[in-house]
Formats: C-alpha cells, structure tokens, sequence
C-alpha cells in the first residue's frame, strides 16, 4: 500500500490536472517535481482506478478541496492541511510529518534550504525518509545560541535535517538578538558570519514556523531574549504574529518594534524573494498571525491542521 504522502501527492496531481485543467509542465513546475513524474503519476492514478468520471478519495480524511479553495483564495503556490489531534505535540508530529513529505518531493539538486526557529519545525527530521539530494545545504535563517530551548533553535535545526537528508549545513555562531544595532553591525561584518548572511540571500528553500507572540508558550517568549520592556513594546504595537523572532501586526508590518531590528539574521521582508516559503503553523490562537503573514506575503506556500484552514476559509477580508 502507497505511503500517506505518495497519496497526497497522487491526489494533487489529479487535481491540479483534471479539475483545474493544468497541463503536465505547469503542475511540475508549480510542485516541483519533473514533467516526466507528473506522466507516471497520472498513469497510476488511471491504472489504480483512482482517475475514472471523477476523482476518487482514497485518503482517510481527504483535503485537496480544502487545501486547493485556500490556494486560490491565498494565491499559494501550495497548502497542506492535516488532521487534528487532541494535545500540542501529537499535533506538531503530525504537521512535521507532512512538512517533511513536502520537503522530500521539493528539495533538489543545489537547493539553499533556510529552517527557522520553532517547536515544530524540530520535529521535522526525525521523519525525513532517506534522501538522494546532492549537493543541498541546511543554513538558519537567524542566529541561536544560548541556554534556552536549544534544541528549537535554527542552527541545531539546520543540522538535524542536513543529517537526516544527507546534505551539508552551515551554522551562525551568534544570538539571534543582539543587545544593540552597534553591537550587530559589527557582527555583521565578521567574515564567518557574513559568509552565512551571504547563504540567506541566496536560500532556494524556507521552512518558518508562524507564531502567536503574545502567547505564553510562543517560540519568542521560550527563547528567552525579551525583556519586559520588549514585551511591552508587543503589546504596545498590537502585535498579533511573529517569523523567525520578528513580530507583526496585522497588517503585516515589522518595522515599528525595536526589538525586531537586533535580531540577526533574514529580514520578513526578505522572505518574499525565495521561491519557496512554507509556513507553518497548528493551534486555533495562530488564525490571526497567519491572517497577517498571508496579507503581508512572507509565505507562499502553507502547512496547518484543519480547523486552522477552515477558519481561514470562513474569513471575509
């Protein structure tokens, strides 16, 4: 029996080809994988019975009408919705296991892949299954060390995935947050550190986790670099989402919060520029976070549990 991510992708495919009339190239394009693959998953599909007047659920909870509804909605190059689970961690298991399917299909030849900070993101390379990727390499797209959480951080990320997917890494032996801009631009200029801001420019792939920073248990509250003044100034600027340890607010903009102008490493905006940027995100207090990432388009592309997507779908603006 075919694995749940080769399924997904076999329904994608479907999809993308028989209900939204998208030639073979365009599909390959749009998930990455070669023109040629796209051929022999249809094939199967047809020869596996999956492809006859309509396209037939094969999945226990199937959502490629949910997922496809948000991409047009959302203009996303792709979302991934998985099911809900009771508690926290079961919960981020499970959209790591999604996000790694994604990655394995995704990740090719020279790619750059940029992982941010995040409980969920750690998850992700206990499920990568071997890979035959040459030549790829696992940056952080901010820095991280210290005591707090180390095992969330973006460098031991970077290097628990470059393990897992056999590819090479790169770490940023410095804070994510400086305790000044004087002190960080003078970091920025050392050549180690440069080198890896250098990579960020350059990141092929992003994998960033989407959090709520007023939340008690937030990535940017357990990393330990805000200070009270810090948290006041989030409430302050009503902020209501935060990537890789820089805060928004609803309307998407960074700029206004001091404390996002010491953290080291890939700017929000900066995101925009990658080709892929998977966001990621479970929990119903994240809505408006993600809400504001979409709206800002720091993402193109989107990993959430279901009741995440739904009330994405239900939302009007």
């Amino acid at each position: 029996m075919k694995k749940i991510g080769d399924l997904r992708l076999m329904m994608k495919c479907c999809s993308l080809y028989y209900e939204d009339n998208l030639n073979q190239q365009e599909i390959a394009n749009q998930l990455g994988i070669s023109r040629p693959t796209i051929s022999r998953i249809l094939k199967e599909a047809f020869e596996q019975g999956i492809v006859k007047i309509q396209i037939v659920d094969v999945l226990k909870n199937d959502y490629q009408k949910i997922e496809r509804s948000l991409e047009r909605k959302y203009k996303l190059k792709e979302v991934i919705v998985v099911d809900d689970k009771q508690d926290s961690l079961t919960q981020k298991q499970e959209l790591a296991r999604a996000v790694s399917e994604y990655l394995t299909r995704v990740v090719k030849e020279n790619d750059i892949i940029g992982v941010s900070i995040g409980t969920t993101l750690k998850e992700i390379p206990r499920y990568v299954e071997k890979s035959n990727c040459k030549n790829v390499t696992f940056i952080p797209l901010l820095g991280g060390i210290g005591d707090n959480e180390i095992d969330i951080h973006a460098n031991q990320i970077a290097v628990s995935l470059a393990r897992a997917f056999g590819g090479d890494f790169k770490l940023l032996h410095a804070p994510a947050v400086m305790s000044d801009l004087s002190t960080k631009e003078k970091l920025c200029k050392d050549e180690k550190i440069k080198e890896v801001l250098d990579l960020i420019d350059k990141t092929t792939i992003a994998i960033v986790g989407i959090g709520n920073p007023m939340s008690l248990n937030s990535t940017i509250m357990a990393s330990g670099y805000m200070n009270e003044a810090d948290i006041e100034d989030l409430k302050k600027y009503n902020s209501i989402g935060a990537i890789c340890l820089q805060a928004f607010d609803k309307e998407g903009k960074t700029s206004i919060l001091e404390f996002n102008q010491r953290v080291l490493g890939v700017k929000l905006e900066d995101l925009k520029k990658i080709k892929r940027t998977i966001g990621v995100a479970s929990g119903d207090e994240k809505i408006e976070a993600i809400k504001a990432s979409l709206k800002a388009k720091f993402i193109n592309s989107l990993a959430i549990n279901h009741s995440l997507a739904l009330k994405l779908l239900e939302d009007c603006d």
